[in-house]
């Protein structure tokens, strides 16, 4: 059974930081790309950040230069540290394990955990 498990999400002010963390079990360990994606009431889910098994990483413009993905293979997880948050930032945060397709579509990933609300407040 594949499990993705997100955590980390909270209430911050601008400017703040928070590390969301992704634990993931079962097949989902053998993925090809990990990401997170977030969503705000009325809006389609969005993508923030991946990372290939390989180590590569991607991110959405928005937040280039002040998230940062990475993966602890020793402990099936997945971080998004997140810095110099904004009040757009705020949104449902989700992360998402899949295959070899383009690391910011929705579609290349099979495998989603429940969201975790972050709120940064101005």
């Amino acid at each position: 059974q594949v499990q993705l498990v997100a955590s980390g999400g909270g209430l911050v002010q601008a400017g703040g930081s928070l590390r969301l963390s992704c634990a993931y079990s079962g097949r989902t360990a053998s993925s090809f790309s990990w990401g997170w994606f977030r969503q705000v009431p009325g809006k389609e889910r969005e993508f923030v950040a991946a990372i290939r098994r390989i180590g590569t990483t991607y991110f959405a413009d928005s937040v280039k230069g002040r998230f940062t993905i990475s993966r602890d293979n020793a402990k099936n997880t997945v971080y998004l540290e997140m810095n110099s948050l904004k009040p757009e930032d705020t949104a449902v945060y989700y992360c998402a394990a899949g295959g070899l397709g383009p690391a910011d579509s929705r579609r290349t990933y099979d495998n989603w955990g429940q969201g975790t609300q972050v709120t940064v407040s101005s």
